[in-house]
């Protein structure tokens, strides 16, 4: 296992879920309602984030990094919000689920611009498809040492990584953010959802579908994303 990789995969995983969730609690305490808010969950420290989900932030994570011998990480948090308020805000509610997908895509336009910045300048470049979570953008001379080729390994994880949890977290099933969405918009499907949550065997079905669906969705968009580089 390359240590130093497995700690910026777990970095950049831990950071991209904080803002993550750090968004969905700022947007429902600013759509009203402060579940999130009073329970530590609007910032961007990492710790109340932590220890509200420890499993998703610390064990799963780390189990991943150890089973792939550091090449493969995932993991998840959770900011409570109040369904009361989502039943009788639906479209804040719909806002709220939204601003975590959007958050790291922001993430992700960061790093591209950032990455896009170092290409402009003659200090990096890409091979304009996407060959690996690593080495999206790499060092123009082609070192694997020293400060270029470090920004352009974090710039490649950041970009891709946050792709991949925006694109996961669109997806219209529970318990995905892009489920709250389209139940915001539709308050109607609202029966439907709630029924889904309440079995764990659907819910796990949904999991296993998003799983087997997402390679065709996530890498077709990252692909497309790299080669505007």
């Amino acid at each position: 296992m390359d240590i130093t990789v497995a700690i910026l995969l777990y970095v950049v995983l831990l950071v991209s879920l904080v803002v993550h969730e750090a968004a969905h609690a700022l947007f429902a305490y600013l759509g009203g309602d402060d579940t999130a808010y009073q329970g530590g969950q609007v910032t961007l420290n990492p710790v109340p984030h932590m220890r509200r989900e420890p499993f998703g932030t610390i064990i799963l994570p780390i189990t991943a990094l150890v089973m792939s011998n550091g090449t493969a990480i995932m993991g998840f948090a959770h900011a409570p919000f109040d369904p009361l308020w989502a039943r009788f805000h639906p479209k804040r509610a719909a806002l709220m689920s939204l601003a975590g997908p959007l958050s790291n895509l922001a993430l992700a336009a960061l790093a591209f611009l950032i990455a896009k910045i170092l290409i402009w300048n003659d200090l990096a470049n890409s091979t304009g498809a996407y060959i690996g979570i690593l080495d999206i953008v790499r060092p123009l001379d082609g070192s694997r040492t020293g400060p270029v080729f470090a920004a352009c390994r974090i710039l490649s994880v950041f970009l891709g990584l946050n792709l991949l949890l925006a694109t996961l977290n669109l997806f219209p099933l529970p318990p995905l953010d892009g489920a709250g969405v389209l139940e915001g918009l539709f308050p109607r499907l609202s029966p439907v959802f709630d029924w889904v949550r309440s079995q764990p065997i659907v819910l796990i079905a949904c999991m296993v579908a998003v799983w087997y669906v997402l390679g065709g969705v996530f890498y077709p968009v990252l692909g497309e994303v790299v080669s505007w580089l």
